[in-house]
């Protein structure tokens, strides 16, 4: 059983989200997967395994620290890369096809990125005053600040918040504790001129209840893109940074095709490979 290290979104060296990738664990039971990702501490640890479904190159469940995602952005490109560096082989050339809890999700080369193709929402739309006046309060941003209150739910269930401007994104300061579970997130567009045309911030509460930013969300910024694109104020392509405030530095490259899929796109680079597991 081995692990390797990624680091997935960043712009330069260490800048994006880090993954920790498990192969070889085929005989890890859902306990020790948790117990293995609480001890890393890091956002998401996947674990790759044999495919049950004949058209997938492999299948991969995917860890937080409060238990199982059916889905998630930085994991399926990490653990993507981490299997290719591994000697994993497409079924079909430069089209990777991965088996996850909401089912396929098609990955590809981007120029010097790997994209994922946005899954459908399970949910969208507006959300409930109840939920968009505790999203608020969870965020610490001011009611009129806010352009729009949406579902974003692609699988961790996002609850999201547009603001007037990316300025504002950056400025929020969350509450220190939140209910479990909670998934949260903040965008707002920069001025012209800018190398980013949107700012992301994504919040989660972890198993103690204390309120967590993500360094690099995928999940959030594919619900993120199909939303801009949807609404009509985004058209092609865009970047969106994260993670400033915790000394990140992602650059998530989304776009539209004339077919309407929504793909989004990162570098990933590995930072270690191959370490022995024996717990």
């Amino acid at each position: 059983m081995q692990i390797d290290l990624v680091d997935v979104f960043g712009s330069g060296p260490l800048s994006g989200n880090p993954l920790a990738v498990v192969r070889g664990g085929e005989d890890l039971d859902a306990e020790s997967m948790l117990k293995l990702t609480r001890w890393l501490g890091y956002s998401e640890t996947t674990f790759i395994l044999p495919p049950t479904d004949t058209a997938a190159d492999y299948r991969v469940r995917i860890f937080y620290p409060a238990g199982e995602l059916p889905f998630a952005g930085h994991p399926t490109l990490g653990t993507a890369h981490a299997w290719l560096t591994s000697g994993g082989v497409p079924k079909q050339a430069g089209r990777i096809i991965q088996e996850c809890g909401i089912g396929l999700v098609e990955v590809r080369q981007d120029a010097d990125r790997l994209a994922f193709r946005a899954p459908d929402l399970l949910r969208s739309g507006p959300l409930s005053d109840e939920d968009r006046a505790e999203t608020i309060r969870l965020t610490g941003v001011d009611e009129d600040q806010v352009i729009a209150a949406v579902h974003a739910d692609n699988g961790p269930g996002w609850k999201l918040l547009h603001l007037k401007s990316a300025e504002q994104v950056v400025a929020a300061n969350p509450v220190p504790r939140a209910p479990m579970p909670t998934d949260v997130g903040l965008l707002g567009a920069w001025g012209p001129g800018h190398d980013k045309q949107f700012e992301v911030r994504a919040f989660f509460a972890d198993p103690t209840g204390a309120m967590v930013e993500d360094p690099v969300t995928g999940s959030l910024n594919a619900a993120v893109a199909q939303y801009l694109f949807g609404q009509g104020m985004a058209s092609g392509r865009y970047v969106a940074g994260q993670g400033q405030r915790i000394g990140a530095d992602g650059h998530v490259h989304c776009s539209q095709e004339t077919d309407g899929s929504v793909w989004v796109a990162g570098r990933v680079e590995t930072v270690a490979q191959g370490a022995r597991l024996t717990f």
